[in-house]
């Protein structure tokens, strides 16, 4: 079943398409095609060279594409554009394609089907020493896996910067994957759609770091939703010495419908879920186990938390945390969780491995809507405002700003007051130009702002460049100097006593 994905993002993905051929220096645009110049996606990368962008128009094209050493560069990147208002399938093969060492590399818009291997396949060619980077999916559809055993619908190796966004991954292999990611490092999987996968929906093994998992549905996810860790041969670790399956993955705003297992905390180590939404999982909230077990090397599972979720249950779970041995659970972090389970009015709360601070037992959270799939909270909701207050996420499920106290699970609930009311609706708080920017960000303040924070922000959540406005920023004029390494889509965000601004900005 083809489900349609959020708008989540939309104002910032059409902006990228517009400037995609806009501001690069290279405007080589080669379109590929039954009556184009060329007739398949290898022909057209072949002469690619950064700055092109690959048109593919309306057609059903073969699987088993291999490509090699397609690399754009900081300021100039390569485009695979399925064309607008146009249906592109990439249809069986082994893989639908195949990218090798590939760098600063956008695919848009595309349909994978009926693979039996990986629906796309992208890897470092077998050495760390030349990583696949800087690659973005976004907008595209991996359906109807043609296989049932460990075949996922994109499988990425040994891959640093990236970002898989407003993607739709259904019908995944019975022991595969949605996204299988093996020695990737920085890198953000947000606002996707997982239905009816197998093993996972997502998976982070082989030494994956700092990937941010964020404003995701998964609905029937898989026997575990999300995999933080698992188990993978030592060779195939990025890098070859990783302590760890894996570390610092940051699970944030999302829904889980169903799974047997929501959560698998599986050999990872300082990993967070906070503020998400769990749904009657079918037979455990989370699992807490180690895989991969070898004491001179790698640490047991432990020192991760799970914080602010709402976990909403019924008879098909008996046992809330299953644990495995060689583990660490006694060094979790449990706080503000909510718990309900809708067929006991009697339940005590779930058996944890260490005490959940702050939590709320047998209180219905009060959903707007699940019979379609809406966990937005109703007004008197015992979910809002009693969160604990964190740094991170600061949007929520639907791209509302998670207020102070904020709310428990993946969408807040609680209502500006009306002073913040006025002052959101006032337009332009600043002025940033130009935009897109290249070496220098001028911004121009509207009025004095006392003690505020201005910040340029990647769209995976890290500040890039922060400056605390002083008492009274006697200069309404600022000016960022922007890192060389820069290079993208960015929020510049204004905060302030009795103001909150932002203004997307693209540097070229």
């Amino acid at each position: 079943m083809s489900t349609p994905i959020r708008n989540r993002f939309k104002f910032i993905f059409l902006l990228s398409i517009a400037i995609c051929t806009s501001f690069s220096a290279n405007s080589q645009v080669l379109e590929v095609g039954p009556g184009y110049p060329y007739a398949s996606l290898a022909e057209a990368a072949d002469v690619a060279v950064p700055g092109a962008t690959i048109l593919i128009h309306e057609g059903t094209y073969p699987g088993g594409v291999f490509i090699e050493n397609l690399q754009g560069t900081i300021n100039d990147w390569i485009y695979i554009f399925a064309a607008q208002g146009e249906s592109v399938i990439f249809e069986g093969g082994t893989n639908a394609m195949q990218f090798t060492d590939a760098a600063y590399l956008q695919i848009h818009g595309i349909i994978f089907q009926h693979q039996t291997g990986n629906g796309v396949n992208i890897d470092d060619g077998g050495s760390y020493e030349t990583p696949s980077h800087h690659i973005t999916i976004d907008h595209c559809t991996f359906r109807d896996m043609n296989v049932s055993g460990n075949n996922d619908l994109l499988k990425l190796s040994g891959i640093d910067y990236f970002e898989v966004r407003q993607c739709t991954f259904l019908n995944g292999a019975a022991g595969g994957s949605g996204i299988d990611m093996v020695g990737c490092h920085d890198g953000s999987i947000y606002d996707n759609h997982f239905e009816n996968q197998g093993s996972n929906s997502i998976q982070a093994k082989g030494g994956t770091r700092n990937i941010r998992i964020e404003g995701n549905l998964f609905k029937n996810g898989g026997a575990r939703a999300v995999n933080l860790g698992g188990s993978t041969g030592l060779q195939f670790f990025r890098p070859l010495d990783a302590p760890y399956e894996s570390a610092e993955l940051k699970v944030y705003s999302n829904v889980f419908i169903g799974s047997e297992a929501p959560i698998a905390f599986v050999g990872t180590v300082n990993t967070e879920v906070v503020n998400n939404t769990i749904y009657l999982p079918t037979k455990w909230v989370m699992r807490i186990l180690q895989e991969t077990v070898d004491t001179s090397r790698f640490p047991p599972c432990g020192y991760n938390t799970f914080r602010n979720n709402i976990v909403y249950i019924d008879n098909r779970v008996n046992v809330e945390c299953n644990i495995g041995p060689n583990t660490a659970p006694e060094t979790f972090t449990f706080s503000n969780n909510l718990w309900f389970h809708s067929e006991n009015g009697f339940w005590l709360g779930p058996d944890l491995p260490a005490t959940d601070e702050d939590n709320i037992i047998g209180e219905d959270p009060l959903f707007e809507n699940t019979s379609s799939d809406n966990f937005a909270l109703l007004e008197n909701s015992p979910a809002i405002g009693n969160g604990l207050d964190v740094s991170e996420p600061g949007i929520d499920f639907a791209l509302k700003w998670f207020l102070s106290p904020r709310s428990i699970g993946a969408h807040e609930g609680g209502k500006i007051t009306g002073i913040e009311n006025i002052i959101s609706s006032k337009e332009n708080q600043f002025t940033a130009f130009p935009n897109p920017a290249n070496e220098i960000l001028t911004i121009s303040l509207n009025a004095p702002v006392e003690k505020g924070i201005l910040s340029l922000v990647s769209i995976t959540g890290k500040n890039e460049i922060r400056k605390e406005l002083g008492t009274k920023e006697k200069s309404q004029t600022i000016q960022f100097t922007i890192p060389t390494d820069l290079h993208g889509i960015y929020m510049l965000i204004l905060e302030g006593k009795g103001i909150h601004d932002s203004q997307m900005i693209i540097i070229d």
